[in-house]
């Protein structure tokens, strides 16, 4: 009998990041909010994360994820906020919305930091919702689907909060879609 999603861990994940380039920019913050399938919150993490260089590093855009240079003078090196989210993620599939993005920024933070995450047959929230929407009629902003199921986003742009939002978006998308066991969750390609 497949095992109801109701029975899945979920560690729904986002990154700020200095910039869109994984080739030239850094994860400056991540948040994990761990839920269950019927979506109640078993854990929720953040951590700023200090930049490789510490004598010299750009933040990015600070307009937007309000992280500034001072933030992450006192930040936890690299390594040690990836093996607190490896523990986090062990036994979850890995959510984030868009997730690919998440994902490739995180495999090149733990690929020069030594660790190892445990991906586990990642799903992406933006993609469930942009399926919903063949025509692309919608926005599937992180923000406007939070809008359109009535969940309170409260610092956008900030990993923690978005991690909330997305975790609070994920029942209803799973709903929308029918997903009831495991087995039909859809999951992205890990490279």
């Amino acid at each position: 009998m497949p095992e109801p999603v109701s029975a899945q861990r979920f560690a729904v994940v986002d990154v700020e990041t200095s910039g869109l380039s994984t080739r030239r920019h850094h994860v400056l913050q991540v948040g994990v909010v761990v839920v269950d399938g019927s979506g109640e919150v078993l854990d929720r993490w953040s951590s700023l994360v200090a930049p490789r260089f510490r004598w010299w590093f750009r933040v990015g855009p600070t307009h937007l994820h309000g992280i500034h240079r001072r933030d992450l003078r006192t930040a936890p090196a690299a390594a040690l906020v990836l093996a607190q989210l490896a523990e986090r993620l062990q036994g979850a599939r890995f959510v984030a919305h868009n997730a690919a993005f998440d994902l490739a920024f995180l495999q090149k933070s733990a690929a020069r930091s030594g660790v190892v995450l445990p991906f586990n047959d990642p799903v992406c929230t933006l993609r469930l919702s942009r399926q919903l929407d063949p025509e692309r009629q919608l926005s599937h902003r992180l923000g406007d689907l939070c809008a359109r199921y009535d969940i309170e986003l409260v610092r956008p742009h900030d990993a923690l909060a978005d991690a909330d939002a997305t975790a609070a978006v994920l029942p209803h998308l799973l709903r929308a879609h029918g997903i009831v066991t495991v087995d039909q969750l859809p999951s992205l390609p890990v490279r």
